[in-house]
Parts: C-alpha cells; structure tokens; sequence
C-alpha cells in the first residue's frame, strides 16, 4: 500500500514508485497527480511555476478530475467540485484487487450533505492510480448510491509537459468532427493531416480512435494516450495572450504545455441507482524514431 506524506506546505501526498525509477506523485486533495518523472528524472507533465500550492486551491496542472460537469458546459461552478474536496484512501476498492504495492494507489470521495448544495445527486468516485516503466494508468469509477438516476459529463485533464508547442503535433485526430470553443461552440471537421499549433486551440473531439499520439519533435519523445469509457478529447492551448491573462499561468507557460484531455462531453453518460461507471486511460512516454525526418504516426500508433 502506497504511504501518505504530509509536505511542508500542508497538502498531504501519495509518492509511487516503480523498480526502474520513476516516480508519481498525488494529492490527496483533488486526487490530482502533480508529478510523472522517468527514470532519468525528467518531468512528464507541466505544473506551472506560479502554481498555488494551498490547501483548498486546485493545482495548474499534472492530471486533473472534471466532475460532474466540464467546463462550463453546464450550470455548475466550474469544471465541478471534486477537484475542491479532499480525498480518502480506498482499502477497498472492489471489484478491483486491493492494491499491495508501493506503484498503485486507490482513492475515494463520498458526496456530503453539502456536496448536495452544488449537485443535489449522491455518489461515490474512485480513482485508481497506477505506475509502471514508462506508464502511467488511471482508472476513474463512479456509483450512483442515490434513490434516483443521474447523469454526467468526465474529463481527465492531462497537462502534457513539451519542449517548444510550436515543434509538436498531435496524430489520431484527423477528419473527425470538433466543436471549437473560441467559435461559440460550432462544429466543424478536422481538415488536417495532424493537428499542430501556432495560436491558442480549445476544442473537443469527438468520437476519437482509443489511441492518440503527441509527438515532440524536439525532445524526440511521444506521448501515447490510450482510453476506454471516454470517448471524447479536449486540446487546449491558451497560447500568449490569453496565458497572460490567466492569474495562476505563468506569461511563457504556455510554450511548454499541451493538454489533451480523456473526456465524454457530447453524450452525457447515465446512471441508474446502484450502478457504476468506469474509465481508463493510459499514458505512455516512448522513444520517437526517425524516418527520413519525419516521424511514422503509423508505428507511433500501432497500425500495420
């Protein structure tokens, strides 16, 4: 079972660690991840330097929960409020298998009486958090332990770190429809052969292939993203103006970030009582290799 560390600045975390070296890091609060190194002790995902790291602030960064709503596509105060709680640890985490290692952690929230002033529906949420050389698995469950159905919208929000946004390119969304946020929300089919980024993007695929590659030219490194149960996939880059109108960004932050987030938006999913929900969605960092100068998305993504 992974141990609880209380830091300094008063937000108790989980440390994971695997034989090769890598390590994760998680808070408690939000049961947000805030750090994936490899094994040479190189960061995975972007933390913004001007990060508030208070007891009750959510953290810029790592692997976020969206829950019940994303965004603001909804009524709710933004992008739900579970990010806002703090969690427990789960010892129980059936059907799953107990955890017994120092590389997985299972967390839990329980809606409270006040929980219900914000959404006036009963649940349990549970994430599974898991590590291995080069991968980092979480998987998401919700129950409805209310007397009546309820639906939601999910997102895991993962802020990619990368070397220069402007030397990346994301494989895997190619001719699906989007809506685009920066144009009221209308949808429009994606005309590229890859999508790559020379101003701010905040836009949500739709019906996207379980695999996703993010590929940095300049680090020679790719992202691979895998996912079951969420099959919508938010982009978002708030390039320099709007990075510096954001209080908790840093004005260059967003050069060396990309989130590509696991989400299902379009079609809300549906509980009845007593029934459970559950995602997942992996993570891997993989070697880029070279083909006469460019990459081969078809090796990157596993096609034949």
């Amino acid at each position: 079972m992974a141990s609880v560390i209380q830091e300094g600045d008063g937000s108790p975390r989980i440390i994971l660690s695997e034989p090769i070296g890598s390590t994760v890091e998680v808070l408690l609060y939000g049961a947000q991840v805030v750090s994936w190194k490899n094994e040479k002790r190189e960061e995975m995902l972007f933390t913004t330097n001007k990060a508030l790291w208070k007891p009750g602030k959510p953290v810029r960064g790592g692997i976020s929960i969206c829950f019940p709503q994303f965004s603001n596509l909804g009524s709710m105060e933004q992008p739900g409020f579970v990010r806002n709680r703090m969690w427990s640890l789960d010892s129980s985490p059936s059907p799953l298998p107990p955890a017994n290692n120092q590389s997985t952690v299972d967390l839990m929230l329980k809606s409270t009486d006040e929980d219900l002033k914000s959404w006036p529906h009963r649940f349990e949420l549970r994430m599974r958090i898991s590590l291995s050389a080069g991968k980092l698995t979480v998987i998401p469950r919700v129950r409805n332990t209310d007397t009546k159905a309820f639906s939601f919208t999910f997102a895991l929000c993962n802020y990619l770190s990368v070397s220069d946004i402007s030397e990346v390119r994301v494989e895997g969304l190619e001719t699906l429809d989007y809506f685009d946020n920066l144009l009221q929300r209308e949808r429009y089919t994606e005309q590229a052969d890859a999508i790559t980024f020379d101003g701010e993007i905040d836009r949500v695929y739709l019906y996207t292939p379980t695999k996703i590659a993010v590929i940095d030219h300049e680090k020679k490194r790719t992202f691979v993203l895998r996912k079951e149960g969420m099959p919508d996939a938010a982009v978002w880059n708030p390039w320099d103006k709007k990075a510096k109108a954001i209080p908790d960004f840093g004005d260059e932050d967003y050069k060396t970030m990309l989130c590509v987030d696991s989400a299902s938006l379009e079609t809300p999913i549906a509980l009845k009582p007593c029934e459970e929900w559950k995602g997942r969605q992996e993570v891997t960092a993989v070697s880029s290799s070279y083909c006469s100068g460019q990459l081969d998305p078809r090796k990157v993504l596993g096609f034949k």
